[in-house]
């Protein structure tokens, strides 16, 4: 049994990030409080933590639920999220931390390495940090909740990224790590411009994947139909 409303928060943003938790899920405070060894109080509280930062939304009378994910969000998600993205990229260069750049770093390793593993839920989790991170070095109040938001929804469009299925995927999630590389080594040159060029290669990779997860190839429609065989009609 898990205890604690760390462990609360934390996998439940794991869970929504990774699609584990599908999008408008219920979200069950009775069996959370038990699961958890939690009073209902500090699973509210967490509910409503997850509500500000755009993992949870709460209904009037019906409870939480996880955010819904329909064509309305997405049409904002795609017309926003270069924008965003390139601007966040710009100041991240102008105010970034050392111990910021060494924790990009870092988190980038961990990328990589669950990329040659081909462990999937580590690479949404990490590339989702990765991307805070550069957030964080942007130092702006009113971009970050609107990039955390985006990444949320970035993580759960774009998660059959990291489940690569052919030599053509391979190559592109090969592609997104050296992108990171990119852009670790373009942010600790201060080379703005640089990091606004790959900030729209990489989201024009990330856009390819996302939108042949929303629109996959049809299934065949005769896949399992046997077509009855002149011998078949007579017997029956």
């Amino acid at each position: 049994m898990k205890n604690g409303k760390s462990d609360l928060y934390d996998d439940l943003k794991r869970q929504i990030l990774t699609m584990e938790l599908d999008p408008d899920e219920d979200l069950d405070e009775a069996s959370l409080s038990e699961k958890y060894g939690l009073s209902r109080t500090p699973v509210r509280e967490i509910f409503r933590r997850l509500e500000g930062e755009g993992y949870v939304d709460i209904r009037a009378n019906r409870g939480a639920r996880v955010i819904p994910m329909n064509h309305s969000t997405l049409r904002h998600f795609f017309l926003v999220a270069p924008m965003i993205y390139a601007a966040i990229g710009r100041l991240a260069v102008q105010n970034f931390k050392p111990r910021q750049l060494s924790e990009l770093k870092n988190t980038q390793e961990r990328f990589r390495s669950a990329s040659v593993s081909g462990d999937a839920l580590s690479m949404v989790l990490e590339n989702n940090r990765f991307h805070e991170i550069i957030g964080e070095m942007s130092g702006n109040a009113y971009l970050q909740p609107s990039l955390g938001r985006l990444l949320i929804d970035h993580a759960r469009i774009g998660h059959t990224f990291f489940r690569p299925r052919n030599d053509d995927m391979h190559k592109r999630l090969q592609t997104a790590v050296e992108h990171h590389d990119g852009f670790i080594l373009a942010i600790g040159s201060h080379d703005e411009d640089t990091v606004v060029d790959l900030v729209f290669e990489h989201w024009e990779l990330s856009r390819e994947n996302m939108e042949m997860f929303i629109a996959p190839q049809g299934m065949k429609a005769d896949a399992l139909v046997e077509t009855p065989t002149p011998s078949m009609e007579k017997s029956s």
